[in-house]
């Protein structure tokens, strides 16, 4: 504020100049309290304010609940949400506080010169001791016009006989001043080099009764009466309020608005993602030829690419692989057709020397006897090679019927002459609907298996479980390693490399499990906690619907097998 000078009062000597106003520092529920110059007996008012008990509160806080996201798209939005929810609230806040303080400063800065100009005008030209009258006469003319304040003047009519002149008694009286302010506006300060006047204009902001005012108040510099405003702050309030729900508009349009843009953005990113992840899915059901359409120079651009480089390169190997294995299917499919005519007749003749091995002469006998094994041996490899070809080329076909699976194990145990050795646990007249041959097949690898790895006895158990026929093998041997057990089923799978040469060609349970999986159903091997392994099939009772995996047709009945220890 521009600076004001002293007036010489009647009856009272000359005062020097008051020296300029100054804000104080806020305090309590958004009210200030600043000091001005005091006022000079003979006509000066003191021209500086300064800061006595300003409050003021300002709680900020921001909560962040944890999110799972679940999707690229979610981030985006939170994430510009955030930033411009951040972003507009600071802007916001920023722009409501400096409008708040411009306001409130502006308002009162007013008022307190005016009632500064008054105090000096008016309430200095009163006598040293006024009446009552002449108080209230003085605070009713300060309080007229377009003042916008009421007016409280405090003086003496003797030595100790205080007098109140009040512009309005009902809406202020001394008790509306906190006593910080009256202290402040009593309190006689030391004049030095720094402070040129005893007394000074002091000012807060404050409520009553719910409505924000500004009480300010000084006293007549040499003796005299002590002034004080009341100036309701109820329309920079409402301006205020007002202002606040702009602001707030205006946060939840930039609110809306990011929305949008993060959405437009998504949108933007995640359409080469997707396109992405679909080109993805599709190279892993198999489609070598998916490629990604390339545009633009930008970092997805380069991810396609890369993606293409991977397919392309993918698609290489996977044709070079697919071309090795059907070479080597049709070569193994080739040799054991070829294998098949000198087989047949080689089979003949040693039938015949086995016929004739009794009149044959003991040193030829032994040599016979190895050729015929061994033939034996050789004819059921190549059936089961040809079994293996036709699983591999999908030509295997299901012949289903109406099998009693009692009897069905019992022929198959009983063909192989294994009666003694294996003890039968079934309930004749359990009815399940399945290829009997191939049944057979998985219980002579099965059993062949327990019988030549485990040991005596072999027990068969035969149950329903449901919709499911379960059929338990067991041995009470030394059970299978456990390294061993994840390969039991894989095809020329030895568990042990010091026999390559044994009587198993390491194929059989690799059969049961393709007849196994060509109905419908599934083995597993597993330890049995007191001793020996125990092999658990189980085939759908009502039969497998023919699928594209496996075309059923078995012509050759393959050899039982065992090699899986």
């Amino acid at each position: 504020m521009s600076e004001a000078h002293a007036m010489d009062g009647p009856d009272r000597g000359p005062h020097g100049p008051h020296g300029p106003l100054e804000n104080g520092a806020g305090a309590g529920d958004g009210t200030g309290t600043g000091s001005g110059s005091g006022v000079g007996t003979g006509g000066g008012v003191g021209g500086t304010r300064r800061s006595a008990a300003e409050k003021g509160s300002a709680t900020k806080k921001a909560i962040l609940a944890g999110l799972r996201w679940t999707s690229l798209r979610l981030r985006l939005v939170v994430v510009f949400g955030a930033v411009a929810l951040t972003a507009a609230v600071s802007a916001s806040g920023i722009a409501y506080w400096l409008n708040r303080e411009a306001v409130l400063t502006r308002t009162q800065d007013s008022a307190l010169n005016d009632f500064q100009q008054k105090m000096q005008n008016r309430a200095a030209e009163l006598p040293l001791w006024p009446s009552q009258s002449e108080l209230q006469n003085t605070a009713e003319q300060m309080a007229d016009g377009n003042a916008g304040y009421s007016v409280l003047l405090i003086g003496e009519r003797a030595e100790g006989k205080p007098v109140v002149g009040a512009s309005d008694r009902d809406t202020f009286t001394l008790d509306d001043v906190p006593k910080s302010l009256q202290q402040a506006v009593n309190g006689r300060q030391k004049v030095t080099s720094g402070n040129d006047y005893p007394y000074h204009v002091f000012w807060l902001r404050t409520e009553l009764g719910g409505t924000p005012y500004l009480v300010g108040g000084t006293r007549i510099i040499g003796g005299g009466p002590t002034g004080y405003l009341l100036k309701s702050l109820d329309q920079e309030r409402a301006d205020l309020n007002s202002l606040a729900w702009s602001l707030g508009i205006a946060t939840a349009l930039a609110l809306v608005g990011s929305a949008l843009l993060a959405q437009a953005a998504a949108t933007t990113v995640l359409k080469p993602v997707q396109r992405l992840g679909e080109a993805a899915r599709q190279l892993g059901e198999g489609k070598f030829g998916t490629r990604l359409r390339v545009s633009g120079t930008d970092e997805l651009a380069d991810l396609s690419r890369t993606f293409n480089k991977a397919a392309e390169s993918l698609q290489k190997k996977v044709a070079d692989m697919s071309a090795r294995e059907e070479s080597s299917r049709r070569f193994v499919a080739d040799m054991s057709h070829e294998l098949r005519t000198p087989l047949t007749a080689l089979t003949a003749v040693t039938e015949v020397l086995e016929d004739e091995a009794d009149s044959l002469d003991p040193m030829i006998a032994p040599a016979v006897t190895l050729v015929v094994s061994e033939t034996r041996r050789l004819n059921v490899l190549v059936e089961n090679l040809m079994e293996v070809t036709r699983f591999d080329a999908g030509t295997a076909r299901l012949v289903l019927d109406d099998v009693d699976v009692a009897d069905q194990v019992t022929a198959c145990i009983d063909a192989r002459a294994w009666l003694d050795a294996v003890e039968l646990d079934a309930e004749r007249g359990t009815m399940a609907r399945l290829d009997p041959r191939r049944l057979d097949v998985i219980m002579a690898n099965l059993i062949g298996n327990a019988l030549k790895h485990g040991g005596s006895p072999v027990r068969v158990a035969v149950r329903t479980e449901g919709g499911s026929l379960v059929i338990e093998v067991r041995d009470h041997g030394p059970g299978i390693p456990e390294d061993v057990l994840p390969h039991v089923f894989d095809r020329f799978y030895k568990a042990s490399a010091s026999r390559p040469r044994s009587e198993g060609s390491g194929l059989g349970l690799s059969i049961a499990m393709e007849n196994a999986h060509i109905h419908g159903g599934d083995i597993t091997a597993a330890n049995v906690p007191d001793g020996g392994a125990m092999f658990v099939l189980r085939l759908p009772r009502n039969g497998a619907e023919p699928d594209d995996a496996a075309a059923r047709d078995g012509e050759a009945e393959p050899g039982e097998e065992g090699d899986a220890r």
